[in-house]
């Protein structure tokens, strides 16, 4: 090399704001693999998954009930995908084709299943699927956390649902939302606009299943965003509100219970993919 040509290099690399050696290490650090609103499927009946970023949020609200306080700080600390859609009766059926699931108890309410949210399943039922999505992609499938589901629900804001704090008309599918389905049906996924994370249908539609066992409000929950695995596990945590339910059930901060071997027409469940 001339000293001509070393002395360019060197003026190139002062203009980028390095040394030689500090613009080597940089070239030598892997690109993040993972970035927020990134979208994958594991396999080709897999659900759409869509990477949600690691952050700060209050979770709950001191002024709806008891239920949903005291609102508190919660720290999600790494990054992890949700389903973009709550999971479909196709996807479920893949599942039950493959005798992960249970193929019986698949009453789709007379509404069709082509693009719609699978319904009328339990508890136990939304852990059998993502133990079969494990099972079959060796990855780490789980349901959220109701921290997570909040998190993920409010997309980084902090209003009574994620797109403020007047429900309007036609942003969701619930009782009041003056939607074309509201009150009758679910809606095919997709239906609405998604929230600043990616995801469809996080308010209302249908009731979305979570780990945790239910307690009667915020406290004593931890911090960290992980399921609450002590309290009344006879009932679990419902999250989203339905097209069955008014705008108020479908606030980000609003918690509901249900047994977790009854099923209905207005519930289902998205899935949790932690990240590698």
């Amino acid at each position: 090399m001339t000293a001509r040509v070393f002395l360019v290099l060197v003026a190139a690399l002062a203009l980028a704001g390095g040394s030689p050696a500090a613009a080597a290490e940089k070239a030598a650090q892997p690109a993040a693999k993972w970035t927020p609103g990134q979208a994958f499927k594991d396999c080709p009946e897999c659900p759409e998954l869509v990477v949600i970023p690691a952050g700060i949020y209050i979770m709950g609200l001191n002024a709806v009930d008891k239920r949903s306080q005291p609102a508190h700080r919660v720290n999600i600390a790494k990054p992890f995908a949700l389903g973009r859609y709550e999971v479909t009766w196709a996807e479920w059926e893949a599942c039950a084709k493959a005798k992960g699931c249970p193929s019986g108890g698949d009453d789709d309410h007379g509404w069709g299943k082509e693009g719609r949210p699978v319904i009328n399943v339990t508890y136990f039922d939304a852990k059998n699927y993502v133990a079969w999505l494990g099972k079959k992609t060796g990855k780490r499938y789980r349901l959220p956390s109701e921290a997570e589901w909040e998190y993920a629900d409010r997309g980084g804001t902090t209003t009574q649902w994620w797109w403020g704090n007047d429900k309007g008309e036609n942003q969701a599918n619930c009782k009041d939302c003056k939607s074309k389905w509201s009150a009758w049906s679910t809606a095919p996924i997709g239906s609405f606009k998604a929230n600043p994370f990616g995801l469809h249908d996080t308010t209302a539609n249908v009731f979305e299943w979570v780990e945790d066992c239910w307690n009667d409000s915020h406290k004593g929950a931890p911090n960290d965003g992980s399921a609450r695995t002590r309290g009344d596990c006879d009932n679990r945590v419902i999250r989203g509100g339905s097209f069955y339910y008014f705008s108020k059930v479908a606030q980000a901060a609003y918690r509901a219970k249900n047994p977790p071997a009854v099923k209905s027409y207005w519930l289902g469940f998205r899935v949790l993919r932690e990240l590698d």
